[in-house]
């Protein structure tokens, strides 16, 4: 074990961290979390919606196209607000213009969502005049959506990079000394704002190649595999997540640049799915990014609530006392004082428990999905509240969710007590030789 260990530390480690650290990724990391604002406000309206008291859906209904509008305007176009966030961090990472980069990636992301001038075939199918649509004034908000988001992060790369590029090679407009700075950086990202205009407008109206749609379809299989209804894609992501933080890493800054954009995928199809009255146990998506945390994620990574409990009975000291700081942040899902305080980290006893009690949890959480006994993530809402009353919120209020919750709390907690008490013994060896 102890040799897995120091493999695992000095071979791997390094490669994750160099990964999650890579300027590219964090930028996509960054610029779709910016967008979380959004989309916790959509997920209020998502409940009006869909009310689960019939009496007040009722009273609801007439109201329904205007309670729609915020969902629309938050989630409905996720990846045009993701364009900027990208944008923005990745050129705050060269040192450009943050507020010009974005605004050139969003015009170049407009661009490549505009129905070309050849596709007149889908007019009849709207109630838009021809002239309209082939002028390109036409733009299907659904096309700014997360169907659109892998899209939107390869555009707003490449527009950045192109930015990046004519800065360096001096290729932009100088201004004289003394005009203001807003002013000098107009005219700087003049060229590469022309250069990204003819370049997405000749890829996607005179080409007629789709990005948007092009990169959704090749990388759907994977969304599918990871955060759609895969028992063993669901595994693999857990079981990532927990790998990393053993070796120390934040796990979902490693994982998040590569599945975030498919757990915004998922939660927002879920979303859109239920505001049109599917019913809660019939979602496209399993495994998002709610599933995981408030049936799996319960006190934190590794599900360490149950280790908090467990240490608040220890008859160490130490693990007392640590019981103690940790329960509180431990019941709003924060565990970086049990992971690095116990230490979770690099620690053989506790590595099995950390990792094998999240796998069964999420096949429980699965199995119950899958039964009907509790209905799919219809919304979202931040990691701080508490994991019951989470899980019945994102199941629009369904109170087996939170039943759940306290079940996969009671497995967690059976799985974590061997180990504890080995960990325990080893504490206790420890305190009494240093006493």
């Amino acid at each position: 074990m102890n040799g897995l260990i120091t493999f695992l530390e000095q071979k791997v480690s390094p490669i994750a961290a160099k990964i999650g650290g890579q300027r590219h990724m964090l930028a996509v990391r960054k610029g779709i979390i910016s967008t979380l604002p959004l989309t916790l406000v959509g997920s209020f309206f998502v409940i009006f919606l869909n009310f689960p008291i019939p009496a007040v859906a009722e009273k609801l209904t007439p109201y329904l196209p205007i309670l729609d509008i915020p969902y629309r305007f938050t989630v409905g176009i996720l990846a045009l607000y993701a364009t900027f966030g990208i944008a923005s961090s990745l050129a705050q990472s060269y040192k450009l213009d943050q507020l010009t980069a974005g605004i050139i990636a969003v015009m170049s992301f407009i661009v490549t969502s505009i129905k070309p001038v050849r596709l007149f075939e889908e007019v009849a199918k709207t109630n838009l005049q021809t002239e309209v649509v082939a002028a390109g004034r036409y733009l299907n908000i659904a096309n700014l959506g997360v169907q659109s988001l892998f899209g939107a992060i390869v555009t707003a790369i490449i527009s950045v990079e192109i930015y990046r590029f004519m800065k360096v090679k001096n290729i932009t407009i100088k201004m004289p000394e003394g005009v203001p700075p807003e002013v000098a950086n107009s005219f700087v990202a003049l060229f590469p704002a022309g250069a990204c205009l003819i370049l997405f407008w000749v890829i996607r109206h005179m080409l007629g190649f789709d990005i948007n749609a092009t990169l959704s379809n090749l990388l759907m299989p994977l969304q599918g595999f990871l955060a759609g209804n895969s028992l063993l894609g669901g595994l693999v992501t857990v079981f990532l997540i927990c790998f990393f933080w053993i070796l120390g890493i934040h796990g979902p800054a490693i994982m998040g640049p590569v599945i975030r954009p498919f757990w915004e995928s998922s939660i927002a199809e879920n979303m859109d799915a239920f505001s049109n009255h599917v019913a809660a146990t019939d979602m496209p998506n399993i495994f998002t990014e709610m599933f995981l945390q408030w049936f799996v994620w319960i006190g934190g990574a590794g599900a360490t609530l149950a280790l908090v409990c467990l240490f608040l009975t220890s008859k160490s000291v130490y693990l007392k006392e640590l019981g103690k700081i940790g329960f509180l942040p431990g019941l709003f899902n924060i565990n970086e004082p049990i992971i690095f305080g116990a230490p979770i980290v690099m620690n053989p006893t506790l590595t099995i428990p950390f990792i094998l009690s999240p796998l069964v949890m999420t096949v429980i959480a699965y199995l119950a999905t899958i039964t009907h006994i509790i209905p799919m993530t219809v919304s979202r809402t931040v990691f701080t509240v508490p994991s019951p009353i989470g899980a019945m919120m994102v199941t629009n209020w369904h109170i087996m969710a939170g039943i759940l919750v306290v079940i996969n709390f009671l497995v967690s907690l059976v799985i974590y007590y061997p180990f504890f008490k080995v960990f325990e013994k080893e504490q206790l060896a420890s305190e009494g030789a240093e006493s």
